[in-house]
């Protein structure tokens, strides 16, 4: 298959790049760095120098990447814990889940791509209810995180309704492991990366559309239908 991967060189799409090119599809990583780019090209990966505001330059990577599926691993974050720059930063990680899940999407339409795959949160739960199914509604009106939460909604109802794509939402939990802020899970719902990326090669293939919480299994979400419908296992770890 041949996939286009958009956040290739981000804590997931770096531990994402090895699996998908060990199962033997085509990969084309999106970046808007030339080190990361040299770097997916010495993976065994092609690569695109891509700024996702950029429309045009986007439609025209996805047309000459030619991808059956697309990969939506993109955030605005930053690489080190530090709380104030994280709290600074959410209007612009919410962007790319407006504006750049915009861009994706249209591309992807635009180039014939038929499966999306996106990344999501599963933080995002009103509280109470505890462990949350994909059913449970988001805290759309947290005092403190509205603007991630309401964009990663708008971002999921982008994806599921894309027309002539089958969607695929992933809804992660708090990241740890190499690459991310903590080595260890820190705060529920966790997960490891080498876990968030396994489950976006599964939903590849195994999966079908809607949302699937992907989590360990720490009781903040319930993740039987991604178990169930997904193979998904939270105990992955790449060698």
């Amino acid at each position: 298959m041949r996939i286009f991967l958009a956040g290739a060189s981000g804590a997931i799409g770096r531990r994402l790049v090895p699996l998908l090119l060990e199962a033997g599809h085509h990969v084309t990583g999106m970046t808007r760095s030339a080190a990361a780019a040299a770097e997916l090209e010495r993976a065994g990966a092609a690569s695109a120098i891509v700024d996702v505001y950029d429309a045009q330059a986007v439609m025209s990577a996805m047309a000459a990447a030619k991808p059956d599926a697309v990969i939506h691993q993109l955030t605005d974050l930053p690489r080190e814990f530090d709380q104030a720059r994280i709290s600074a930063s959410y209007a612009a990680n919410s962007r790319i889940r407006t504006e750049g899940t915009r861009n994706l999407i249209a591309a992807a339409q635009a180039a014939g791509a038929r499966r999306l795959v996106v990344q999501s949160i599963a933080f995002a739960y009103a509280p109470g209810g505890e462990p949350h199914a994909e059913t449970d509604p988001l805290n759309l009106d947290d005092p403190v995180r509205a603007v991630t939460v309401r964009a990663a909604a708008d971002m999921e109802r982008q994806a599921l309704e894309a027309q002539g794509m089958t969607a695929i939402v992933l809804r992660y939990g708090l990241l740890y492991g190499p690459g991310a802020w903590t080595e260890g899970p820190v705060r529920k719902p966790a997960l490891h990366v080498d876990a968030a990326a396994q489950a976006a090669l599964l939903a590849l293939s195994r999966v079908e559309p809607g949302i699937y919480n992907v989590a360990d299994d720490d009781g903040a979400v319930s993740i039987a239908k991604a178990r169930a419908a997904l193979s998904f296992d939270p105990d992955f770890r790449q060698s």
